[in-house]
């Protein structure tokens, strides 16, 4: 299907697979179309008609309303006096729930150990503080010559792969981190430190930027033609890990 085409409408169960095929996840059909309607207000917008909801969601009006009505008995739509849907109390609820037993270490921690382990680098995850970054977690390569920090640390906002990226993702509109912002990551060589090469990209959460995941080791390791290897696999992480905290989701 072409990005253009509309949604493919949905009401009743797909065909069964035929034998042979390659068997997918598990998953049940009715529960992912209710999660559509909810998706469909991800935009912000605040009401929908019904027709507004049976498109953004790709199935029938026939069954949307149906869809809605179970979700609305548990709260997670509402329906007023005109006809159209908003978002219940539910929602919010369980995003309190979520906030309260959420903690960002352990989503970051394994995230910086993957990338250690695929990487043979140190990896660490920095957030902004005024002028100034702060390495929050960190995990170092097991290599015996290797880039060393602490949890903790405090770095200047002004070089660094890590600071380019925060920088850029925190308002400044220079034409540095314009470049960073149209290449999705950032790269230093030697501007802390003349022996060392680093390379981060920004991590997103459900309210937007969060800080930068990054790696960084000796130049003679991190040089040509070994580095677009390494931006990808930076890359990678950074995009799960923003998967993880809610900056995005699969298709």
């Amino acid at each position: 299907m072409n990005l253009t085409d509309p949604p493919r409408r949905r009401g009743r169960p797909p065909a069964p697979r035929p034998a042979g095929d390659p068997v997918e996840e598990p998953r049940v059909e009715a529960v992912e179309r209710a999660l559509s309607l909810l998706e469909a207000f991800a935009d912000g917008t605040p009401r929908l008609a019904l027709s507004e909801l049976a498109a953004r969601s790709g199935l029938y009006p026939s069954t949307a309303l149906r869809l809605a009505a179970s979700l609305a008995r548990f709260g997670y739509l509402q329906r007023d006096a005109d006809g159209a849907f908003r978002l219940g109390p539910t929602p919010l609820r369980l995003g309190r729930l979520y906030q309260g037993a959420f903690n960002l270490a352990d989503h970051v921690r394994p995230a910086l150990a993957d990338l250690t382990a695929r990487t043979g680098e140190t990896s660490g995850f920095y957030v902004r503080e005024g002028n100034d970054r702060i390495c929050l977690f960190r995990h170092h390569s097991e290599r015996l010559i290797r880039h060393h920090i602490e949890e903790g640390a405090r770095l200047p906002l002004d070089r660094g792969a890590s600071a380019r990226v925060l920088a850029a993702f925190t308002g400044d509109a220079g034409p540095r981190s314009a470049e960073v912002r149209a290449a999705g990551f950032a790269v230093s060589l030697g501007e802390r430190d003349p022996e060392t090469i680093a390379i981060a990209a920004p991590v997103f959460g459900s309210d937007g930027f969060l800080g930068a995941l990054g790696l960084a080791g000796p130049r003679h390791r991190l040089e040509e033609p070994r580095r677009p290897a390494l931006a990808e696999a930076v890359l990678a992480g950074a995009r799960s890990l923003s998967l993880a905290l809610g900056g995005g989701r699969t298709a």
